[in-house]
This record gives C-alpha cells, structure tokens and sequence, in this order.
C-alpha cells in the first residue's frame, strides 16, 4: 500500500515537473518572439513617456475587477447552512487565489482559492471548486458574446484577416463555438448521468475519463445556487460588470499610447489575451500576455514597439495591486505561506 502511495506520488511529481516545463517553454518562445527584432530601448522611451494619469485609471480599472469577481462569487456560492458567503473570507480567497496565479505556474491559484474558503468559511472543498469552475464557464461564455458583438460592429479593419478568415468567417466561428459550449453545458446541467456515460465509452484512457467525469459531477454541484432565476440573473450580470470593466482599462490605456482604437478593438484584444493565457505558461503569464497583445495590435497597424510598451506597461502596473493584496491577506489570516508554496504537491 504504502508503495502504491509513493508511486502515485512520484507520478504526480513527474507530470507537475513536465508540466511546468512545458509552461515556461511555451512562455520563453513567446517572449522572445515578442521583442525579437526590437528596438528596447527606443520602447523604454515609449513607456517613460505615457501620461500618468491614464495609467493610474487604467490600474485603478484592472484592480476593481477582483472585487467584483468576489461579489459575483457570492452569488455562486453559498456558506454553511445556504447562508450568505461571509464578505471578508471570500474577499481573502479572491485575492489570495488571484496572487497565487501571478507567482505560481499552471494557475494554482484557483485551487488555493477553493482551500483558503473552505479554511475560512468552513465550505466544503468539491463545492468550492465547482462554483470556481462554474465561474469559468460564465467567464469562457461572456468572452465569446462579447467577441461576437464586436465582430460584428466591425471590430476588425477591412481586409483584416485572422488565420485566413475575414471578420464575418471569424464572428461565425466563434458563434458557432460559443453555441456549441453553450449546448455542451446544458447537456452537463440537465443530463449529467447520460454525459458521464457517453464520456466513459468514448474516452479510451481510463485517467482522463474519471477526471472528466468529476469535472462533470462538480460543475452540476456547483450550479445547485444558479436554480433560482435571481441568482442566474445576478451572476450574469456580474460576468457583464467585470469583463465590460477590464475591457474600459484596455480602452483607457489606448489614450496614453496615442493608440486611436475604440471599444471593439479592445473586446476583440481582451479575448485573445484571455483564451491565450489559458494555455500553460510561466507565473504571471509572461510572454503569453504580451505575444497576445502584439498580434491583436497588429491587426490595427499598430507598429510591434508601440505594441510591446503598451503589453508591459499594462502587465507590470497591474501585477503588482493584486499580488500585494493578495500578500497582506496571507498576514490577516491564518494561512501560511508553506500552505500556498506546498498546494501544487496536491
């Protein structure tokens, strides 16, 4: 037995250790595709000459969506008993979690999110992180209405292409990916048994289907707060908020920059930046964020130095809120430092 453990552990160090190395590979390449060719120093001089106040709005922006993820939360999950989440427990978790993503690989802040809740709320873990994965898909589908939306006023200049598909081709293919989610979702929701059996028959690999599986069995748990039409409501319409919020801080930077771009240009970076972070990367996710935001760019013209002052100015001044919050509430609470270091070993 004990062998069995220690063999199960080690298989689980191997597959961390790839995949972190697969993440800070992927981060490299695309770093060093983003300045390759550059003049830095000339793009030094680019981000000392922004205008500070558009800045500081475009921080302030970045930095008020981690409360409205916390109140969006509230509404997904509920404490002990069906009561209200406590505020400052959740506000904790938010900004632990989200700190955790920007010093730790393969975003496991959101598995510290889940533990810190259940430490200070008294939630049960499997809950926790099904309301965090339900919180992705209303994140994922957001995203794609706002992209179609966008797409369609025409985000994209004329004769833009985007893999060799023009903006029409481009808005219905991602309509059509967003139905076909949508579907797939309440496919999980209203008939979770019948996916969980179509997932075992026709997945051959045993591991990936018992994970899949729980993925299914959570997401159902998770949405037993989304029955009442209020919440569902609530909950969309905090997806709304945060993601319309983020993509004004994008716009507001387009300002100190001179990039004259409008909301549409911003939606259609906001969901490249978000759907490429999601691959493995380096903590913080650099190199994704700024290869995302230089190819989004550029569909506009504007030129790769402009691009990549733009890309770090916002990365940095916006790494740091979250992550300095997220330390003052490791020092309010009673989780330590060895609990957020030791949670990847889980």
């Amino acid at each position: 037995m004990a062998e069995a453990e220690e063999g199960s552990r080690s298989r689980l160090r191997r597959r961390r250790q790839l995949g972190t190395a697969i993440g800070l590979g992927i981060s490299a390449v695309l770093l060093w595709w983003a300045v390759r060719g550059l003049d830095l120093p000339g793009v030094m001089s680019v981000v000392r000459a922004a205008p500070t106040a558009p800045v500081v709005l475009c921080v302030l922006l970045a930095t008020l969506t981690f409360p409205l993820r916390m109140l969006r939360w509230r509404t997904l999950l509920s404490g002990p008993g069906g009561t209200r989440l406590p505020v400052g427990p959740a506000w904790h978790a938010v900004a632990i979690g989200f700190m955790a993503n920007n010093i730790l690989v393969l975003r496991a802040g959101e598995v510290i999110r889940g533990l810190v809740i259940s430490r200070l709320a008294g939630i049960a873990l499997p809950a926790a992180w099904a309301s965090i994965a339900i919180e992705r898909v209303f994140d994922a589908m957001t995203l794609v209405a706002l992209l179609v939306v966008a797409l369609a006023a025409g985000a994209l200049p004329d004769g833009a292409t985007f893999a060799g598909m023009s903006a029409a081709q481009l808005a219905g293919v991602v309509a059509t990916a967003g139905v076909a989610a949508f579907g797939v979702g309440a496919a999980v929701l209203i008939w979770p048994s019948g996916i969980a059996r179509i997932i075992d028959r026709l997945i051959p690999w045993p591991a990936l289907a018992g994970r899949l599986v729980a993925l299914v069995a959570g997401i159902r748990e998770g949405v037993g707060a989304l029955r009442s039409p209020r919440r569902l409501a609530a909950a969309i319409g905090w997806s709304l908020v945060i993601w319309g919020v983020n993509a004004a801080s994008f716009l507001v930077l387009f300002r100190a920059f001179g990039i004259e771009l409008g909301l549409a240009p911003a939606l259609v970076m906001q969901a490249a930046i978000s759907f490429g972070v999601a691959v493995p990367s380096s903590p913080g996710f650099i190199g994704v964020f700024e290869a995302a935001i230089i190819l989004s760019l550029g569909l506009y013209g504007v030129d790769r130095d402009t691009a990549l002052a733009y890309a770090l100015t916002y990365h940095v001044t916006t790494f740091f809120p979250i992550t300095l919050l997220g330390m003052l509430s490791v020092a309010r609470t009673p989780i330590g430092w060895g609990e957020v270091r030791q949670v990847r070993a889980r």
